[in-house]
């Protein structure tokens, strides 16, 4: 019978697939990308977080707290228990509304310094490791995590480093509290023993102090071990998030744009330039060429403050416009470093840079021989 219930839902109880344990991102080797990062930040709310960091600084600032609050909780404490006894046959927490109210007094000025510590503490360790981040996300309901997955919760749990590295970490807590426990109970055991005819409040202190002393320690342990774990889960946070080639190319393709697409917009671009060029080409005064590879085509006259460029090219968009200024008369001058740097740093429709008026100038001079331009531009 249990062999044909086996066989129903597909498993021989004799044999279990290997597969089940195996890493589930198979295939994702490439480092995520910035992007990635930001998306599983933003969107998910996955982030890089260790919890035995937050446990510790949580220990650890209300321990420090309690040590550094402890006269004013003491006195505090002791005036509360004070009023009560000698107050025990007076009133009636039934009828006297005032009890309650006492009560709450009470208890918010013991419990309130503590607890703004604790707050502080779990915001200061998620903010130092996170960052200012408010999300829902990991909180939104998803129908899939109520269905038991038997086989991926081994895989993590056991059959894994994470499930590995878990293990050492659980031992490790163990052993750090309870080597220390002994070590500090040691040091202190013969007065311990000495507090069987101490008074009560000789003894409240004694063991209040030593138990403060070993939270103290052991938070100061589980910081340092917070480290690797820290470490640990930086490095598995960004091995879930490892992505597949394929993947990495369709980020690539949304981040930068699909290639065909952006062909399709450089041809548009090109025949867009051809027409301005058809039309801007025949109205210039010169054009500054490489000669083969850059040609810019210029204009000048007396509304403007410089010379400004109408056109200019690369390989055979260098080789039209030459070719249109000579169809319209237009002269073309060959200089190699003015070519290139006009190209690299003036848009269409700007004003040519300063620095470049003097040796423009004296080309219109040389080719339409107007010394006013020259005039014009050196002032």
């Amino acid at each position: 019978m249990l062999q044909d219930d086996a066989f129903f839902v597909g498993i021989d109880p004799r044999y279990i697939d290997l597969q089940w344990f195996a890493a589930e991102d198979e295939g994702r080797t490439e480092e995520p990308t910035e992007r990635k990062i930001q998306r599983a930040r933003e969107e998910e709310g996955r982030v890089v977080k260790s919890q035995e960091l937050i446990g510790a600084i949580g220990l650890l600032l209300p321990a420090l707290a309690i040590l550094f609050f402890a006269p004013y909780l003491l006195r505090t404490f002791t005036e509360m228990l004070q009023f009560f006894f000698q107050r025990a046959v007076e009133l009636d927490p039934v009828k006297d509304q005032m009890v309650l109210a006492l009560f709450i007094n009470y208890f918010v000025r013991l419990a309130l310094p503590l607890l703004a510590v604790a707050v502080f503490a779990a915001l200061l360790s998620n903010i130092a490791q996170v960052g200012f981040l408010f999300t829902f996300k990991p909180l939104t309901f998803k129908f899939e995590r109520i269905i038991p997955n038997f086989a991926q919760y081994f895989s993590k749990t056991l059959f894994s480093a994470n499930g590995v590295f878990n293990l050492f970490k659980s031992m490790a807590k163990m052993a750090i509290i309870g080597l220390t426990a002994y070590f500090v109970i040691r040091s202190e055991i013969q007065k311990l023993i000495n507090l069987e005819s101490a008074d009560i409040m000789l003894s409240f202190t004694t063991i209040a102090s030593l138990a403060i002393r070993l939270m103290i320690i052991a938070a100061l342990l589980l910081l340092i071990l917070s480290i690797p774990d820290y470490l640990f889960q930086r490095w598995q946070y960004r091995e879930s998030l490892k992505m597949s080639l394929q993947e990495v190319k369709e980020e690539r393709k949304e981040s930068e744009g699909d290639p065909q697409i952006k062909a399709r917009l450089r041809a548009r671009m090109r025949e867009l330039l051809k027409q301005n060029i058809a039309e801007n080409v025949p109205k210039a005064d010169v054009v500054i060429t490489n000669p083969t590879h850059f040609a810019i085509a210029l204009e000048y006259n007396t509304s403007l403050y410089g010379p400004r460029v109408l056109a200019k090219g690369e390989d055979d968009l260098a080789q039209r416009i030459k070719k249109i200024a000579a169809e319209n008369d237009v002269p073309v001058v060959e200089n190699k470093p003015l070519a290139r740097a006009l190209y690299a740093e003036v848009d269409v429709g700007e004003i040519v840079p300063d620095q470049y008026f003097t040796i423009i100038a004296e080309i219109l001079t040389r080719v339409k021989g107007i010394d006013y331009w020259t005039q014009k531009m050196r002032r």
